[in-house]
């Protein structure tokens, strides 16, 4: 079994350019379960994908237009969204922010 730390913080944990305008930070995880999050620059996208993992979202902070299957919303600070596994989304930052993703199993390609 894989496991993270116990703690993390802000401080220690390292940033990760994914480019385009977005940097994620992984904390907590085990094999099944994982929270990261990501900090977008305004216009910067999170292209349209799917995965098998079940996704819960948080917005910290921004705002977000958010494309689940045919459905597109905008997000702002103080909401979430839920993405079914292998379901098409993607989201593009109108107002620079922080999402906090939840993934279920952990996301392999992250570590």
């Amino acid at each position: 079994m894989i496991q993270s730390d116990l703690f993390q913080t802000d401080r220690e944990t390292p940033w990760q350019d994914v480019g385009q305008g977005v940097q994620r930070q992984v904390y907590g995880y085990d094999d099944r379960l994982m929270l990261v999050k990501a900090r977008f620059e305004k216009g910067a996208e999170g292209t349209l994908h799917e995965h098998h993992h079940s996704q819960a979202t948080y917005v910290a902070s921004g705002s977000f237009e958010v494309t689940i299957g045919d459905q597109k919303k905008v997000v702002a600070a103080g909401d979430g969204f839920y993405v079914p596994p292998h379901v098409l989304h993607g989201c593009v930052c109108l107002e620079a922010g922080i999402l906090v993703d939840v993934f279920s199993p952990h996301r392999e390609d992250f570590l």
